[in-house]
């Protein structure tokens, strides 16, 4: 890999149908960044993680299952980080008030972690004003 190539940064983009099957196709995405640019194992599995996490939530939360509803996922490499887009066609949500799932009333619900997971393990988490995209940062 030439540095010029990272530093002039580099965009890839996925247009996803709120399908289960895509979630195949945005996890060949990150491993073909995370070969290309030499990401971290734990980077990597970071990524791994919250990109499914937030494309799980688009297609479930966002766009409710409609498959004619798209999923759009950017990832911006730059020379230090890779920056994530999730965004979907959804209404969006209040992501200020989620309720805290390692409270004792939420401990045993089998849902409702996966935002929670996503703040602590990117390096940031940026929600757009609507709640309808989600900005990941990890540093590389």
């Amino acid at each position: 890999m030439e540095q010029d190539d990272v530093q002039a940064g580099q965009l890839y983009t996925l247009q996803l149908p709120s399908t289960q099957e895509s979630i195949t196709q945005l996890e060949a995405l990150i491993e073909t960044i995370a070969d290309k640019y030499k990401i971290s194992e734990d980077t990597f599995a970071n990524m791994m993680t919250c990109l499914n996490e937030a494309l799980i939530n688009a297609i479930k939360h966002g766009n409710r299952m409609d498959a004619d509803k798209k999923v759009i996922i950017n990832a911006e490499v730059e020379p230090k980080r890779i920056v994530w887009t999730v965004t979907d066609e959804g209404p969006g949500f209040d992501y200020t008030n989620l309720p805290d799932p390692t409270a004792a009333e939420n401990i045993e619900n089998l849902t409702g972690r996966g935002v929670f997971i996503i703040k602590h393990l990117a390096d940031q988490c940026i929600f757009n004003a609507s709640g309808n995209e989600v900005e990941l940062h990890f540093k590389i």
